[in-house]
């Protein structure tokens, strides 16, 4: 279920929207009503209910008056590779639904390909995910694996695996970034463990100079990828893909 006019016309961008529910006496947005209109010229099926109808099904307090019910897609880790796919993020085991979206939304913000949801957690399609990632689950691949699955597809596949740790040996803006690349984050109770940091070529720290001794999943991975994006752009690896 896809909630927000934002979200929804992503969805519809993308084409995965199964069928719209609109409330019409608060669907007040021009916009939101050009969706619907878009929508039913294009043959996608839209059910008109009522105000209260529509409050019953939403997930959110007062809803916008729109809604879509979208199409799961299921990826397969093999169809992934390092020609299409050269700069993958992939997480272990994640708890937290606004934290998966916030990651895909910032994986989408700096051109990264896509992302790994490794060992379980959190189901990707949670309603609040849908809604942290805006519209970013609707434009870049998410895969479910186990770790087992993963490490023999990363190295089968000549990925250089990057890890995050406390504990790194390296500053996270002095690596040397290399596509094609993964950037792997530990689960948000224990981080990465053994074998998990064996399969990485380098293991980077963020510096912590106060008392907090961690940080929030999605603010670290963001903040990693802007270092991976600044060294990819160094090299004139966006300058190449654009051509």
């Amino acid at each position: 279920m896809v909630e927000g006019i934002f979200h929804v016309g992503e969805a519809l961008a993308a084409g995965d929207v199964a069928y719209l529910v609109q409330a019409p006496e608060t669907l007040i947005s021009p916009f939101g009503r050009d969706l619907v209109a878009a929508a039913e010229a294009n043959g996608t099926p839209v059910y008109p209910v009522s105000a209260a109808v529509m409050g019953a099904i939403a997930d959110k307090d007062n809803p916008q008056g729109l809604l879509a019910v979208a199409h799961t897609r299921h990826v397969a880790l093999n169809s992934l590779g390092p020609a299409s796919q050269p700069w993958l993020v992939a997480l272990v085991a994640p708890q937290d639904p606004g934290n998966v979206g916030s990651i895909l939304r910032a994986i989408d913000a700096v051109g990264a390909s896509g992302l790994l949801l490794l060992d379980g957690g959190v189901d990707v399609y949670h309603p609040a995910a849908i809604r942290a990632a805006m519209g970013a689950t609707f434009h870049r691949p998410v895969v479910a694996a186990s770790f087992a699955e993963f490490a023999g597809w990363a190295r089968a596949g000549g990925y250089r695996v990057y890890g995050t740790s406390a504990h790194g040996r390296a500053d996270y803006r002095a690596a040397g970034y290399t596509p094609p690349l993964i950037l792997l984050m530990g689960s948000e109770r224990q981080g990465l463990t053994a074998e998990q940091t064996a399969l990485c070529d380098e293991l980077l720290r963020l510096p912590m100079r106060g008392r907090a001794t961690s940080l929030n999943l999605a603010m670290a991975t963001g903040i990693f990828l802007y270092a991976i994006h600044d060294a990819l752009d160094q090299q004139g690896y966006f300058a190449a893909r654009a051509s």
